[in-house]
């Protein structure tokens, strides 16, 4: 049998699972769709709640231990939140990514899209950091981790109970959903590490 494969989770709340019960969250939901679908995996949540980007470049080179084998980074929310310049983002992914490439890791990079309310330049200098960076470094790309539900409508959102109260982070059926858009992508990510 071979061993099964280590996958970083490097993110925020949204990793981390905040709100949520300890196996209700992100991580401990995608282990089991991994599981169902056949893939042997250990998943390491290192996701930090009100994380920005640079926390992660911060504490990337230390969370990349000698047993992981591919890395998931989900960051970019809370630059969000604070309206940070985009530059900065794109500038702490990059370092991020650089990193992790640098030890021969694949990647699959998830982004979130940029609020309309910081106007159309904002919005487009920063939702344009994830295909960019993720052509940069031959990442899998999830361009928009909550797609999912954002499709969906208010209404339809709160009749299925999607959102936490904060409406910023998914209640456990969010997160069923969400799995099952970034299932497939973790697969993906799976295919590019290399055999034993």
């Amino acid at each position: 049998m071979a061993a099964p494969v280590t996958v970083l989770a490097l993110g925020d709340s949204l990793t981390q699972g905040y709100g949520l019960a300890p196996e209700e969250g992100l991580v401990p939901a995608l282990g089991r769709w991994l599981a169902e679908n056949g893939a042997e995996v250990e998943l390491i949540n290192a996701g930090v709640s009100g994380d920005t980007t640079a926390g992660g470049r911060a504490r990337v080179a230390w969370s990349l231990t000698p047993e992981v084998d591919a890395v998931i980074v989900e960051l970019g929310g809370n630059d969000l939140l604070r309206g940070l310049p985009p530059e900065e983002a794109r500038a702490n992914l990059d370092a991020i990514l650089s990193e992790v490439s640098g030890r021969g890791l694949p990647t699959l990079l998830v982004g979130l899209p940029a609020p309309g309310n910081y106007g159309p330049r904002y919005k487009a200098d920063f939702d344009a950091i994830w295909p960019e960076l993720a052509a940069k470094y031959d990442a899998v790309l999830l361009p928009n981790l909550l797609a999912p539900i954002a499709e969906l409508s208010p209404r339809d959102r709160a009749g299925r109970n999607l959102m936490q109260d904060d409406n910023i982070h998914p209640a456990p059926a969010g997160v069923a959903l969400v799995i099952e858009a970034l299932g497939p992508k973790v697969l993906e990510l799976l295919a590019k590490v290399p055999a034993g």
